[in-house]
């Protein structure tokens, strides 16, 4: 035998990651789900929640402790590359002729999830709140986890299923843009509630935060969009795409300094990254390939390793409390959006089906809830059940968007020839 050293474990654990990544991930399309999911559920396999459970030491032995900070050092940087796209494709949304509607739709998709959440968080304060923490700070994380949607995944089923150009469809995407930055807002806020003394100190936390995002979204967005103007011809693309790195890795560090998570620091790169300018766009675009096919394989591990899905507690009213927070979750997002669409004038299939877009959560709410599992936010009972309700969300929309739109058969027309034309 041959015994492996960390470097050795480190390689064997990487390749069986990326490969069962792919193999799971192709799955997923082919009966009908995002790409995504299968590589949730395939880094979910690999923890304590299948194999863990099938074979204790083979989890230990494939990634023993002393590797999992490589991987978790590779996760990092995928979670901030898919931060810093997420906050592009903000950018580039175009919200003409949906700008009121999509308003009253992002306003209502939110906080009517958010208020639901956080309702239903408050009988569960005294069973689920980690010791430490305030009540208010974990109902109020509860309402944010609830309220999230999946714009990145969103924005690629709308491609898939060819709703882009469809009216629910763009709406969904501005609703989305706009509650997802509220999301993550409010989500500095409750962070900067858990790690301060008191509420003054989590005050100015706050006012950080707000005077951080209005520096980057003022004075540093116009820089940027000058410098590419003047500079962005004569640089070449392999020195762009350093300076992109480097400008999400310095951003990630300085919002983590203040207070604020890292992740927000690549997201409020992508809000300034000047998505008009095609060498900017060019120095992007290997980044995306990167960060989806390399790099969020490894985030999806150590959520994995992280989450116990067999830590469902389903005893002593245990059992009310997944399905419970699961139709809060779905009828806060399909309701609250669906009579908002309605009430601006949409008819009531396409409200349904706007509703039934934005109860996407996926991957931005498994990061989430990551970051509130690593505040102590939440303890793993609770994260196991939110996740379940991350990925049941993601997997409906596909089959309720069947039940609205229905497929039509398609014509057995001749093909024109060229005297038809």
């Amino acid at each position: 035998m041959f015994p492996l050293d960390s470097v050795g474990h480190f390689f064997l654990g990487a390749a069986l990651v990326l490969a069962l990544s792919r193999v799971a991930g192709g799955f997923a399309v082919r009966v009908g789900q995002p790409r995504v999911m299968g590589e949730v559920v395939a880094g979910i396999a690999l923890g304590p929640s299948l194999l863990g459970a099938l074979a204790p030491g083979a989890v230990a032995w494939l990634f023993p402790k002393a590797v999992l900070p490589m991987f978790s050092g590779l996760a990092q940087i995928g979670l901030a590359v898919f931060m810093f796209f997420a906050g592009q494709e903000l950018c580039s949304m175009r919200v003409r002729g949906t700008a009121r509607e999509g308003l009253l739709v992002s306003q209502a998709s939110l906080f009517v999830p958010f208020a639901g959440g956080a309702l239903a968080a408050l009988p569960l304060a005294d069973r689920y709140t980690p010791a430490g923490v305030p009540e208010s700070v974990f109902v109020l994380f509860v309402g944010c986890a609830i309220s999230i949607t999946a714009f990145p995944v969103l924005a690629r089923m709308l491609e898939d299923l060819g709703l882009s150009r469809t009216r629910p469809g763009r709406l969904s995407l501005f609703a989305a843009a706009v509650g997802d930055g509220g999301s993550w807002l409010a989500l500095s806020a409750i962070l900067a509630l858990a790690q301060g003394s008191d509420h003054r100190d989590a005050a100015v936390r706050a006012l950080i935060a707000a005077a951080v995002v209005a520096v980057y979204l003022g004075p540093v967005r116009r820089a940027a969009a000058r410098w590419f103007a003047r500079r962005g011809e004569t640089t070449d693309l392999a020195t762009l795409r350093v300076v992109l790195v480097v400008a999400i890795a310095a951003s990630a560090a300085l919002t983590a300094a203040l207070g604020v998570h890292q992740l927000i620091g690549a997201f409020l790169v992508g809000l300034v990254w000047p998505v008009g300018n095609p060498f900017a766009v060019a120095a992007a675009e290997p980044l995306a390939t990167t960060s989806k096919t390399v790099l969020l394989p490894f985030f999806f591990l150590g959520f994995g390793l992280g989450v116990d899905l067999s830590a469902l507690d389903l005893s002593s009213g245990g059992a009310l409390v997944l399905p419970a927070l699961l139709a809060v979750a779905v009828v806060g997002k399909i309701g609250g959006a669906g009579l908002a669409a309605r009430y601006a004038g949409l008819p009531w299939r396409e409200s349904f089906t706007l509703g039934a877009l934005l109860n996407t959560r996926g991957l931005t709410e498994l990061v989430v809830l990551q970051i509130g599992h690593e505040a102590g936010i939440i303890d793993g009972p609770l994260l196991a059940i939110l996740t379940v309700i991350a990925l049941a969300t993601t997997l409906m929309t596909g089959p309720l968007l069947t039940l609205t739109n229905p497929p039509t058969p398609t014509p057995n027309t001749p093909r024109p020839t060229p005297a038809h034309r």
